[in-house]
C-alpha cells in the first residue's frame, strides 16, 4: 500500500490496519486523528509518542495480540491476521533445535506465570538462540522493570509493522 493509499483509507479500514500493528484499541485510537499524516518518519514518531501515553492494561492489550516466541500452532490459528508478519518476525525460530523450542516453551511459561503477560521481543533479526538468552535474562528482572523493557519491545514492533503496510 501506498503512503496516500493508507492515508485516504476509510476510517474502519485504517482502524483494522493499524490494529495488524499493534493489538491496543487504545493506541489505535490515540493513531487515527494523525491521519492524514504527512510522512513516515512524523508517523513513526506519532506512533511512539501514543504508545507511551498508553496504560500498563492498553501495552498488555497488545502484548495478548501476539503469538509466543516459538508457537507455530498458534500463528496458524489464532494470529491469521498478522501471521505472515510474525512468522518473518520469528523466522529465526525455523531453524532452531528441538531443545531450544522446549527451552523457550519452558521459558514462556515462566515468564508468563511471573509477569502475567507473555514475553515481547521484537524477533526481527534474532535467532531462537538469541531469544531464548534474552528471555533467561528478562525473566531476572522485576515486574516494574520487565513492563518497562515489553513496552519498549512492543513500540519497535509497532514501528516495524507501520513500516511493512507500506512495503
Amino acid at each position: 500500500m501506498t503512503f496516500h493509499e493508507l492515508n485516504t483509507l476509510p476510517k474502519q479500514q485504517l482502524r483494522e490496519e493499524l490494529i495488524k500493528c499493534c493489538g491496543s484499541s487504545a493506541w489505535v485510537n490515540k493513531m487515527l486523528p494523525f491521519f492524514p499524516a504527512d510522512d513516515l518518519v512524523e508517523l513513526l514518531e506519532d506512533a511512539e509518542e501514543q504508545w507511551f501515553k498508553c496504560s500498563e492494561e492498553d501495552w498488555k492489550e497488545a502484548f495478548a495480540q501476539h503469538p509466543k516466541i516459538g508457537d507455530t500452532e498458534s500463528l496458524k490459528k489464532k494470529f491469521f491476521s498478522t501471521a505472515q508478519w510474525a512468522s518473518g518476525e520469528q523466522s529465526g525460530v525455523n531453524t532452531a533445535t528441538q531443545q531450544t523450542i522446549e527451552a523457550l516453551t519452558e521459558g514462556n511459561q515462566l515468564y508468563e506465570k511471573k509477569f502475567g503477560y507473555i514475553f515481547i521481543v521484537c524477533a526481527t533479526g534474532k535467532s531462537a538462540e538469541e531469544m531464548l538468552e534474552i528471555l533467561q535474562a528478562r525473566l531476572l528482572n522485576d515486574p516494574k522493570d520487565e513492563i518497562e523493557i515489553a513496552a519498549d519491545e512492543q513500540n519497535k514492533i509497532n514501528k516495524l509493522r507501520l513500516e511493512k503496510l507500506l512495503a
